[in-house]
């Protein structure tokens, strides 16, 4: 566990946290990355350094990067997952629905499951397996990755500063 002192713009571990949490929380989803995410916006408040941009790029690319490796397991595993989980009528018929509703609402999909716990890692994988679009993918969780951590960082960093005395 991470001592929140140590969390401040000036510690690599601060960087280092922003980038491997929300990855690695893509493939383990018991991972806190919003809460991660929030506490470096905690650590940062009341401080006008330039750097603080820095940290929620890190973090939306962690964001970026997790999804992306979801995808491609997905895709790459979705064969053998196909065959053992969707073979019967009912699991075609699963996998048929959701290859609609993302070739339907794909992007906005994509984007909404980035705010629901386990969601994430359910829709990230599907895309993959369903071989959803590699380029829409790719820019609707760009843009998911970016509005996340925009979101959960400065919500650290409100609480941060309106409770800046008190900090437990």
């Amino acid at each position: 566990m991470i001592d929140l002192s140590t969390l401040d713009i000036s510690s690599p571990v601060s960087y280092l946290v922003a980038v491997v949490v929300p990855a690695l929380d893509a493939i383990l989803p018991v991972l806190p990355s919003e809460t991660a995410v929030i506490a470096l916006g905690v650590a940062t408040a009341g401080s006008e350094d330039p750097r603080i941009g820095v940290l929620v790029v890190l973090a939306a690319l962690g964001a970026f990067i997790g999804d992306n490796v979801n995808y491609l397991i997905g895709r790459y595993f979705g064969p053998a997952v196909e065959r053992r989980f969707f073979s019967s009528d009912k699991g075609a018929a699963r996998l048929a629905w959701a290859r609609n509703a993302l070739d339907r609402y794909g992007a906005r999909i994509i984007i909404g499951c980035r705010f629901i716990p386990g969601g994430r890692t359910v829709v990230t994988l599907t895309c993959g397996l369903v071989r959803y679009q590699r380029r829409g993918y790719v820019i609707a969780t760009a843009c998911a990755a970016i509005i996340w951590a925009s979101y959960a960082f400065f919500i650290g960093r409100l609480g941060g500063q309106a409770f800046e005395d008190k900090p437990w």
